[in-house]
């Protein structure tokens, strides 16, 4: 349960962090996988914008003739669509690429919002953050009131203070944008 709520603290840092659509065992390559492994380059499309579709169809009728030629082979060509794909994914949301991460590497924000659309229920996901959140802004709160009881002590206690403030309040600015939808998808 703590690993659940620290990694719904992080869920509202810079997005850079989470990049989970760049991991092995990301939602884009998962479906990469699924539609080699058919034979068919249609599910992964969802992944790209249209402007790339071209460049997909194209890498995706390179890989099996290479899969054919061994498991190193296959390995090789995998990695080949997985990084083309994941590349352009990124690069449609505007995003820096770079390069696919280790499976294993989703934050556990991320993985529990993954798991709420797998089970069908948010409710659990809602709870954790919201008690994320409200634990984040009323630590920093106190300790903005504690700082702030001493700030004309000294100028070392005055700037204390004033980190003290500034971290409060960027943390609910940040807070607030992501909740109205006004902060971008990567910041990179």
């Amino acid at each position: 349960m703590i690993a659940v709520v620290f990694g719904a603290i992080s869920f509202v840092l810079p997005q850079s962090v989470f990049a989970h659509c760049d991991t092995l065992d990301g939602p884009v390559v998962t479906t990469a996988k699924k539609a080699l492994e058919k034979g068919d380059v249609t599910p992964v499309l969802k992944w790209v914008k249209k402007d790339y579709e071209q460049e997909i169809r194209a890498a995706f009728q390179k890989t099996p003739a290479v899969r054919g030629k061994g498991p190193e082979a296959k390995e090789l060509a995998d990695m080949y669509f997985f990084d083309t794909l994941v590349r352009l994914h990124r690069a449609g949301e505007g995003a820096l690429y770079t390069g696919l991460k280790e499976a294993g590497t989703v934050d556990p924000a991320v993985a529990a919002a993954d798991g709420a659309l797998e089970n069908g229920s948010v409710d659990g996901l809602v709870k954790n953050i919201t008690n994320a959140v409200s634990s984040g802004i009323r630590e920093r709160f106190a300790r903005v009131i504690e700082k702030k009881q001493h700030a004309d002590e000294s100028i070392d206690a005055g700037r204390e203070f004033v980190e003290a403030y500034v971290e409060f309040v960027h943390y609910v600015e940040r807070l607030h944008l992501d909740a109205v939808g006004q902060s971008p998808h990567h910041v990179e």
